[in-house]
């Protein structure tokens, strides 16, 4: 099954690869200061500097949307695409920054959360990198698929941390900052189900 985008307008793809990009520069950068407690303020000025290129290219996807008379595809699905990639990028950095105000050292916990979450942002990369030719329908609805399954994955771990945290931190300021950690990390991969849920609605509605 496949369907194609009429008339052909390669530069809003162009943009969402690009934005892409910065998705995977964000889980990326996580996930490398997860497993290196590296929460310092050079990193969250590194992460700041991904969070505003991303920023640009949503104002661009933005801009070009409100002078283009004919779009790929409807209008509300690249407005909420493009604004929900950002959204991710924007969780991410809050994560970060979070870990550097609050003082907060790396644990098992937060890296495997990173390793989900850069997981997801693969697949939601090869969703997006998919959609300007979406001949191969199965593998693109594959890559859904495990967004979703991760998904599952982090709302049981979100659970398991906070269980956790609870029995073995007395301090209730410890509980606080960490349980705003973990649902921040968990509500990144809600964004991710989130983009690809838009990607498959798109399919619906050309196919």
């Amino acid at each position: 099954m496949g369907f194609s985008f009429l008339p052909k307008e390669t530069k809003f793809f162009e943009l969402f690869d690009s934005q892409a990009e910065k998705l995977t520069a964000a889980a990326k950068c996580f996930s490398r200061l997860a497993a290196t407690n590296g929460f310092i303020e050079a990193s969250v000025r590194e992460m700041a500097g991904i969070e505003h290129e991303c920023d640009d290219i949503t104002h661009d996807i933005i801009d070009k949307l409100n002078r283009t008379f004919i779009t790929p595809f409807d209008r509300e699905d690249i407005h909420s695409l493009a604004h929900e990639m950002d959204d991710v990028v924007d969780l991410i950095y809050t994560i970060i920054k979070r870990m550097y105000l609050y003082k907060l050292d790396s644990n098992d916990d937060l890296i495997e959360f990173s390793k989900i979450i850069e997981e997801s942002v693969e697949n939601v990369v090869n969703v997006i990198k998919s959609l300007k030719d979406t001949k191969q329908f199965e593998t693109l609805m594959n890559y859904c698929i495990e967004v979703n399954r991760l998904e599952n994955a982090g709302d049981l771990m979100r659970d398991m941390t906070i269980v956790k945290l609870f029995d073995n931190t007395k301090d209730p300021v410890m509980i606080i900052k960490w349980k705003e950690v973990y649902q921040d990390a968990e509500t990144v991969l809600d964004q991710c189900e989130d983009i690809v849920n838009i990607v498959e609605s798109i399919i619906v509605k050309q196919g």
